[in-house]
């Protein structure tokens, strides 16, 4: 059985009331955007509207923009900070939605007193005891308020039946066991204009209870904490408290449960507390230790002071809306902050996509330069493509003597349109085949580094899979039909190129098949067709045989437009083959869905509330004088 004591004296003094109006300093603090509601009997407010006009239009239109911005914006990178920029965006959403824009929408509906607090500190006890019934279960097993009650006059019950405020909550007129229903009571004590509601444990041992109390204390008119002697000094209401002070919140609490004897040592260091917290304006009740009565009530003399504060309260408009206003702007200007906070960590995730992105091009550029090289240096004219170059083109010997019998050359290449057979088929495969080599070692290699530069970002290790450290598996597939198609598009060449030579009119397949080979074993040089010594010495002399053989052919000239232009467009389709592999990563990326134009559109969306907020202010200040 919860006991209580006699009061302490010189507490409890009202925060708001006929006989302590709320200071000018406050008013003007508060949320001047906003018209005081129209005179008239309080239990009329469910179906009235609030004449918020422009002003107040204007600052709903951009809450719900910034709604919006904040519902677009996610933080799918596995980023330091990201996880916490999820709670805030959900935290905002949700205040949002539960408070700030049917409240704005709703000045006038009744004044929400949010009763919050630490487990067993008797929220539910002192709720009854206000309203005068048991409306909200109490027992000794914890949690006991599992889903949230609210109680309000039968007169205001039509506003909350409504599910304009908290309206992702389920209304219900039965306890649930559900946190996301909203229990309704009407208690005929309590006057109309202010409704009590019993929030589940701040500290609870419930992850979606303590998320639950946490959402409903953003949507409070005003926070009624409660706390006892033996708990006033836990960190996470004071966690809570901060936040609600920083939100502007209007606060009021309750020292449950306080010995007699203890009553003056525990009031003033809780009163030092709330100084050093800059709380000291917070109405301070102190309720002690006593015995409750048959129905689980506290003795009615120990709660009047709380009941006359609240009772003046709800019998007074201005002192409602004064209320209303300081809760509603000091939780419009605390967005500002937060959103900055989501724009950073937007920005934050588009330059760190940004960053993954650039390590897949960089890598496969890298990719793009070895296969350049290899077409540069000569390395492709060793082996097996210089082997099968000498067997076509001729001896050992006929290379030393090339150049002086270019003639003589051509005159062997012609004669063997006549149908003399010659080994292209296999000069044309070691082409292939050490072109492909290349492109799949390039590609790996690729791959492998993409992985390890991935590796060391935290997003990139996240985003991460083992398939994508190698090549695609159809890679080599595709590297062949590459290669193919390289090998086509230069007989195409030739074939343009040479359309009006009498060598090529004359030609069969072979004499064309021969030409477009020898441009194939030139694309293995320098771009400028002028091979060093290095590739001399590497191919034996075969680039220059190459080129002889083209330019009896063509002419100086076109032969070098042929070796250019298939050189490019070789690299051309390497490109597009690297960009198919670096597609594989940089489809990580674009499927966690990061926008760069997030941040800035958060900022401007709060840009926008800020000045709402600023004119409504103006103009409400404007029409009071």
């Amino acid at each position: 059985m919860t006991t209580h004591g006699e009061p302490a004296t010189g507490l409890g003094t009202p925060l708001v009331g006929p006989e302590t109006p709320i200071a000018d300093a406050d008013r003007d603090q508060a949320d001047s955007t906003l018209r005081h509601p129209p005179a008239g009997d309080p239990a009329d407010t469910a179906d009235r509207v609030s004449p918020a006009g422009d002003a107040g239009t204007d600052l709903g239109w951009a809450l719900t923009r910034l709604r919006a911005a904040i519902d677009v914006t996610a933080y799918p990178l596995a980023l330091p900070g990201a996880d916490e920029a999820r709670q805030l965006g959900s935290a905002l959403r949700a205040q949002l939605a539960d408070y700030l824009l049917p409240r704005l929408a709703r000045l006038d509906a009744p004044l929400l007193v949010v009763v919050g607090g630490s487990t067993g500190a008797g929220k539910s006890t002192l709720v009854n005891s206000l309203v005068q019934a048991r409306v909200s279960s109490v027992g000794v097993l914890r949690p006991t308020t599992r889903s949230p009650v609210l109680v309000c006059s039968p007169l205001d019950s039509a506003w909350f039946r409504q599910g304009e405020l908290l309206p992702g909550l389920t209304r219900t007129t039965t306890p649930r066991e559900q946190p996301d229903t909203l229990h309704l009571v009407t208690a005929p004590a309590l006057p109309a204009g202010l409704a009590f509601l019993d929030a589940p444990d701040i500290d609870s041992v419930v992850d979606a209870n303590r998320a639950l109390a946490a959402q409903l204390l953003a949507a409070a008119d005003l926070w009624l904490f409660v706390t006892t002697a033996a708990r006033y000094a836990d960190a996470v209401p004071w966690e809570l408290l901060h936040t609600a002070r920083l939100r502007g919140t209007a606060i009021a609490l309750v020292l449950d449960r306080v010995p007699p004897a203890a009553a003056a040592e525990v009031t003033t260091h809780l009163a030092e507390m709330l100084a050093e917290h800059q709380l000291g304006a917070a109405p301070l009740f102190v309720l002690p230790e006593t015995v409750v009565d048959g129905q689980g009530l506290l003795p009615g003399r120990l709660t009047e002071p709380l009941r006359s504060w609240f009772g003046r309260l709800a019998a007074d408009s201005d002192a409602r809306a004064a209320v209303i206003r300081q809760t509603l702007d000091g939780a419009v200007a605390a967005l500002g902050p937060a959103v900055e906070s989501l724009a950073t960590a937007a920005d934050q995730q588009a330059n760190a996509a940004q960053a993954l992105d650039e390590r897949v091009r960089s890598g496969y550029r890298a990719a793009r330069r070895s296969v350049e090289e290899a077409l540069r240096d000569g390395r492709l004219l060793r082996g097996e493509v210089l082997a099968r170059w000498q067997e076509f083109v001729g001896t050992g010997e006929l290379f030393r003597t090339l150049e002086a019998r270019v003639g003589q050359l051509r005159d062997r290449i012609v004669a063997a349109v006549t149908g003399r057979p010659a080994p292209n088929t296999q000069l044309r495969s070691a082409i292939e085949s050490q072109l492909v080599t290349l492109l799949r070692e390039s590609a790996a290699t690729a791959a492998e580094q993409t992985a390890a530069a991935w590796q060391t970002h935290p997003a990139g290790a996240a985003l991460l899979t083992p398939e994508l450290s190698r090549p695609g598996d159809d890679l080599p597939e595709r590297a062949e039909r590459l290669v193919r198609d390289w090998q086509r598009s230069v007989l195409e060449l030739v074939r343009a190129q040479g359309g009006d030579k009498r060598f090529v009119a004359r030609s069969a397949a072979y004499a064309v098949n021969a030409t477009g080979l020898a441009v194939m074993i030139a694309v293995f040089a320098s771009t400028a067709f002028i091979p060093t010594g290095l590739e001399v010495a590497a191919a034996g002399g075969s680039t220059v045989a190459a080129q002889k053989v083209l330019e009896a052919i063509f002419g100086d000239q076109a032969t070098r437009t042929l070796a250019t232009r298939a050189r490019a467009e070789l690299l051309g389709m390497v490109d597009r083959l690297f960009d198919e592999e670096a597609a594989r990563y940089l489809a990580r990326t674009a499927t966690a869905g990061v926008d760069a134009s997030h941040g800035d559109q958060l900022r401007e969306a709060a840009r926008l509330v800020d000045a709402a907020r600023v004119d409504a202010a103006e103009t409400a200040g404007a029409e009071a004088r």
